[in-house]
């Protein structure tokens, strides 16, 4: 009798030497809707599946750490972090930062970019929940300031942007165009023609811009599309689209053992 299978944990080339880990639905307890490795905590799945889908999340990233994760609020709020908490105290914010060794961060996605950060000769770690509202309101950027606060320097930190929904997926109308054009003309290029009225949104392509825009030098996306790739990720989006009454949320680990 075979066991359960194991999680898949895709890496980022810039992160190398770094633990960290961007998980999708394989490997998980989860069934129905849910099925595979869902974490998340706001969803109607079963908590104790949940829990178990987290536990594993971590070991398979950081074995012996501590996940934490914060209450995702579509944010450009980062917080730092320099001791374990309870989940019912998790900070509302969409970034966490820290320096602490055990400590495995986390964040939470359905379509939202995920994006962790590392200055190895610092020895700090930041990951961020990238929605269209946190990107443009600048989470990365408040990541890379809190990250130097304790210590790293933007022309050291490499980022890595892991499954979100692509271009091709993500629709969006006139208005949700205008609010990006009208915070900078240039963002025009992050949008492709669509049906009337209605645009092709590349919100990978534009955290990317975010975070050179922001110094960093060495940046990583996958190109990973959660919305058409079913049996791997969790989509919102998807799920919306199939009248589903739920979805389940994965999620981007990283920590410094």
């Amino acid at each position: 009798m075979s066991g359960p299978d194991p999680v898949e944990i895709i890496r980022a080339r810039t992160l190398d030497g770094v633990a960290h880990g961007f998980l999708g639905r394989r490997g998980g307890v989860s069934t129905g809707l849910y099925a595979g490795l869902n974490v998340g905590i706001g969803s109607e799945d079963d908590p104790h599946a949940v829990s178990e889908n987290r536990t594993r999340a971590v070991a398979a990233v950081l074995p012996g750490a501590r996940l934490l994760t914060p209450y995702q609020i579509h944010s450009a709020d980062a917080v730092t972090v320099l001791a374990p908490y309870e989940e019912s105290l998790r900070p509302r914010a969409d970034a966490l930062v820290t320096d602490r060794p055990g400590l495995a961060i986390g964040i939470i996605t359905a379509d939202c970019a995920p994006v962790l950060f590392a200055d190895v000769q610092a020895g700090v770690v930041g990951a961020a929940h990238a929605g269209w509202k946190g990107a443009i309101g600048g989470v990365t950027d408040s990541t890379i300031a809190a990250m130097e606060a304790l210590g790293a320097r933007r022309n050291r930190i490499a980022a890595a942007i892991g499954p979100t929904i692509a271009r091709a997926s993500y629709e969006v109308d006139d208005a949700f165009a205008r609010r990006f054009e009208e915070a900078d003309l240039a963002n025009e290029r992050f949008f492709a023609p669509g049906k009337p009225g209605h645009h092709q949104f590349d919100l990978e392509a534009y955290v990317v811009h975010r975070l050179a825009a922001a110094g960093l030098t060495r940046i990583e996306a996958l190109g990973l599309d959660t919305y058409a790739d079913a049996d791997r990720f969790f989509s919102f989006r998807r799920a919306t689209h199939a009248g589903e009454p739920g979805y389940g949320r994965q999620i981007a680990i990283i920590g410094i053992a």
